[in-house]
């Protein structure tokens, strides 16, 4: 099943021009893509893998439903989707390999609760050996198990992809660590701590690419990246504090896996628009996702710093979620004439996906790119 779902023609001519996009090849368009609602890991009857001990193949069938129902909907609707069977985890699973428990919730993934509330603390924690880490090397299990159930052609997709930084803070209770940055004495343990998850997510991602080729690197939004393309991480807490801050304590280790993976995709749902210029440090920043913070305008004009920051031929794909025309329409009105799009409609019925995507096309249509 698996193979003929992912060589079909309309898959073929997807990965081709999706993938022209990351490459800034010659420009063909934007790419609108689609998804459909699927089956939530929430609801799987044991939750999510990566918080139990049950057999990872308890989950296959759902991954494997949702892989087949994106199949049949990219047909259905002809987007610029490649389905993928992806493994969803929560943002724990890095700082559960550190001790975290997770906190479960009836609706929602499970987060991490802090471990350490002060330096010495912090400093006594040793970076955790993967294969010893049931957060982390369950992945690698499920993973395999879809591969023998769909073939080594099916591409995966990711678990959520935290930078080191942002483990730290969820590792170190958020007040004290913020806190902790700012003081002369105690601002080394946070490097260190940072270091140290940096080294655990670095060696996770060599690990993860190396056993599986096919699994592509964007978490979020949840869309086909080519797989040879560097990792797509998350990067959540640097609205917290301002540019000197992000430049000492998160720059160096985007730099460095950057440097060690060829660029960098990221996302990014913080209030962080004065970090775009930092941002602008990281060498081949290849793709970003943005999200506008819902406590401030949530019209089309939110995304109005981001398209003065990064719509330069040298800019990074901005890959957005907009279930709104009017949104695209906006963005395709207001960006720099270099600007490569991919917008995402999520959870939508094969009606309001033909109709989102008559819309956005017409506006593609009309000169607005």
């Amino acid at each position: 099943m698996g193979a003929v779902m992912s060589t079909n023609e309309a898959v073929q001519r997807n990965k081709t021009f999706v993938e022209n996009i990351y490459r800034k090849g010659p420009f063909e368009g934007h790419a609108f893509m689609v998804l459909p609602v699927f089956q939530r890991a929430v609801d799987h009857p044991d939750y999510f893998f990566t918080t139990s001990d049950k057999p990872v193949a308890n989950w296959v069938p759902d991954i494997v439903e949702n892989y087949a129902r994106h199949a049949k909907f990219n047909e259905a609707v002809a987007d610029h989707s490649v389905p993928c069977a992806r493994m969803t985890t929560g943002t724990h699973i890095y700082a559960a390999a550190f001790g975290c428990e997770a906190n479960c919730y009836p609706d929602s993934p499970p987060c991490a609760v802090p471990l350490v509330r002060t330096a010495l603390e912090a400093d006594k924690l040793k970076k955790p050996d993967i294969w010893k880490s049931p957060s982390l090397y369950r992945v690698f299990e499920l993973a395999d198990a879809l591969r023998k159930e769909l073939g080594s052609d099916v591409f995966l997709g990711p678990p959520d992809m935290q930078s080191g930084f942002d483990t730290a803070a969820l590792v170190w209770d958020k007040t004290g660590f913020l806190c902790a940055m700012a003081d002369e004495h105690e601002s080394g343990a946070v490097r260190r701590l940072v270091a140290r998850c940096a080294a655990l997510f670095k060696e996770f991602l060599v690990e993860l690419r190396r056993e599986f080729p096919n699994c592509c690197p964007s978490h979020y939004p949840p869309i086909w990246t080519p797989p040879g393309m560097a990792p797509w991480l998350s990067n959540d807490e640097c609205g917290a504090f301002g540019v000197e801050m992000f430049e000492s304590f998160c720059l160096p280790e985007l730099i460095d896996l950057a440097e060690t993976f060829g660029g960098l995709g990221m996302h990014c749902c913080a209030d962080a628009d004065h970090q775009f210029e930092s941002f602008k440090q990281i060498p081949n920043l290849y793709a970003l996702n943005r999200v506008p913070p819902a406590n401030r305008d949530t019209s089309p004009t939110a995304f109005l710093p981001l398209l003065q920051a990064f719509s330069g031929p040298d800019d990074p794909v901005l890959a957005l979620v907009t279930p709104a025309v009017d949104t695209v329409r906006f963005l395709l009105e207001n960006a720099g004439k270099a600007t490569r799009f991919i917008f995402v409609r999520p959870n939508s019925t094969p009606e309001e996906a033909r109709e989102w995507l008559d819309g956005c096309r017409e506006a593609a249509r009309a000169g607005l790119s």
